[in-house]
């Protein structure tokens, strides 16, 4: 359904079986997947896009990995089985940094998503949505599933792994769980681990998905009813100031009434309506099943665990490394950039993206992002 469209929301945004695939392949892996949790999700797919050809010793191909709420649709435009355009629109193609003349570009959707691969939206090997019943996954887990795109397409290694917020977790875990594959290494915004003050921002979010009447626990799939688009829209509003920048919302909006409306009369501010429009969207296209199992693995991101810590995780990554951040990004602050910049054997410095946007500055700044592409690929 298009994010457009007019009249109430589905219970979920996700794709479901029996929808359009619109460009996406799948990936199956052969075994159940182990978890880092302990126990094994069986029956495990990913959905998948690409663009670009694999060349002859298959060297050339990019891994591409979106945050929280994106999937595999990078590129390309809204339509059947696709509910919204490519998220990080400019950045692949015929010409653009990742050039598709040269190189072979790869996105899933991240295993715990809801856009084609599996998550608690999907159908369980018993026929029925898998619910509450949806494991407890990892970032290290979503990256141990991602293995099977190797195995697809025949690959040794990445020729470069791509990703910010959570697909720069995403990322990072690749590089030092197999550092063999990773050749080169583009995080954007995003920690070596998790902070408190990020788990804190996380927990209202849980809490209001899962405080809503409609919620059953996690199974409201196949229930009549909204399912719990009110709680995801909260969480989504919580969200996105995190997102932005104070001084964007301070120039865009101010404190300007929204049209028509009068605030000193129950009307709404302008940064209100701004909020309520995003918060909409998202119920037409994101699931909130999969926003609390990808909040929770994202939550628990820690690159050290297990490896002696997080400076001992970083010096495992042998990739050509470069690390980005936003100037005003108070979610994943410089920082924690700077850490990884520290840490991450032959990276020099922290690449400071200049933006008002805030954390959203990686997804927005796409010529500044693209320089730092481009002289990536070409080192």
């Amino acid at each position: 359904m298009s994010e457009g469209t007019a009249g109430p929301p589905p219970a979920t945004g996700a794709w479901r079986e029996g929808d359009p695939p619109g460009d996406r392949h799948w990936v199956e892996l052969a075994d159940p997947l182990p978890l880092e949790t302990g126990g094994e999700l069986p029956g495990v797919r990913l959905a998948y896009e690409t663009w670009g050809r694999l060349n002859a010793d298959r060297s050339n191909a990019v891994l591409v990995l979106h945050a929280l709420t994106g999937d595999s649709h990078v590129v390309g435009p809204e339509g059947p089985g696709h509910p919204s355009p490519g998220w990080w629109e400019g950045i692949i193609g015929p010409g653009l940094p990742l050039d598709t003349n040269r190189y072979f570009v790869v996105a899933p959707n991240a295993l715990g998503g809801c856009q084609g691969s599996t998550g608690p939206s999907s159908t369980a090997p018993d026929g029925r949505p898998w619910g509450s019943r949806f494991p407890r996954i990892t970032i290290r887990d979503t990256v141990h599933a991602e293995l099977a795109l190797l195995r697809e397409f025949g690959i040794d290694a990445w020729a470069a792994v791509l990703g910010g917020s959570m697909g720069g977790m995403r990322a990072l875990e690749w590089a030092a769980s197999h550092p063999e594959r990773v050749r080169r290494l583009l995080l954007l915004a995003s920690p070596a681990a998790s902070s408190a003050q990020q788990i804190a921002w996380a927990a209202p979010q849980l809490h209001a998905i899962r405080s809503d009447p409609n919620w059953h626990g996690g199974d409201y799939y196949d229930r009549p009813g909204p399912g719990p688009v009110a709680g995801m829209g909260i969480a989504r509003r919580v969200a996105h100031i995190t997102y932005r920048g104070a001084t964007e919302f301070d120039e865009r909006f101010g404190r300007s009434a929204q049209d028509g409306e009068d605030p000193m009369a129950d009307g709404r501010f302008a940064v209100e309506s701004y909020l309520d429009h995003h918060a909409a969207k998202l119920a037409r296209r994101f699931d909130a099943g999969s926003y609390v199992v990808l909040t929770r693995a994202m939550n628990t991101h820690d690159v050290g665990r297990g490896r002696g810590g997080v400076a001992e995780a970083l010096r495992r990554v042998t990739a050509r490394t470069m690390v980005g951040g936003v100037s005003s990004d108070h979610l994943y602050p410089l920082a924690q950039q700077r850490e990884l910049a520290a840490g991450i054997p032959g990276v020099d410095e922290v690449r400071v993206i200049e933006s008002a946007a805030g954390h959203d500055g990686f997804l927005v700044e796409t010529d500044q992002v693209a320089v730092l592409i481009k002289e990536l690929l070409t080192s």
